[in-house]
């Protein structure tokens, strides 16, 4: 689930950050066993050398830091367009329809970092694991916040949010899969409770 690309840092610090730059455009295009660490120093233009100097834990801890900066890069983007307009259900279509958005521009190839990398790894790293959860409970708090400030109240407000994600998350899958944004479209219909259209 990605909105913008990944920002690369220069001046004091540019390193690391583009290390977790080059990491999180690789992972959500690839994932994480196929993101090499030759490939993320090309791609980052960094020093190899200092690859290790910032990231002792080698691609694991480099991953966990992209995932970190991914998680808190959409959540803030979420909690933006969720506060975009007083109508719940056109806030979330919103949310969704700036996803497809992204998706579609990226001719499909940007996936879910978190999701992607969730799949491969949560039954065999636990800092990973425990990453992507992070991430997942941020996004749902913040669409919790939002239905709750609808008129919600706190425990449907819990259970909605964790239902959007899902659909969210799902329809994301099948969209890279089949290439076409029409599963978005479909859920962001039905959780407005509009009539699906046409893709």
């Amino acid at each position: 689930m990605e909105m913008a690309s990944g920002e690369r840092v220069t001046g004091r610090g540019a390193s690391k950050g583009a290390f977790v730059g080059a990491t999180q455009e690789l992972l959500r295009q690839r994932g994480y066993a196929a993101s090499g660490l030759g490939e993320i120093v090309a791609r980052s233009g960094a020093p190899k050398g200092s690859l290790y100097f910032h990231f002792p834990g080698g691609k694991q801890e480099l991953a966990v830091a992209a995932m970190e900066r991914s998680a808190a890069q959409l959540r803030d983007a979420m909690a933006a367009i969720l506060d975009s307009c007083d109508d719940v259900d056109e806030a979330i279509g919103r949310l969704i329809g700036a996803l497809a958005a992204g998706l579609e521009g990226s001719g499909f190839a940007d996936g879910c970092p978190i999701a992607t990398v969730t799949l491969e790894t949560a039954s065999e790293s636990e800092p990973m694991r425990a990453t992507a959860q992070a991430a997942f409970e941020s996004w749902i708090e913040v669409l919790e916040q939002r239905l709750t400030r609808a008129g919600l109240e706190p425990v449907l407000a819990g259970q909605r949010a964790l239902f959007v994600l899902a659909a969210i998350e799902g329809a994301l899958i099948l969209a890279r899969a089949r290439r076409d944004v029409a599963p978005l479209r479909a859920v962001s219909a039905q959780l407005s409770g509009a009539q699906a259209v046409s893709p």
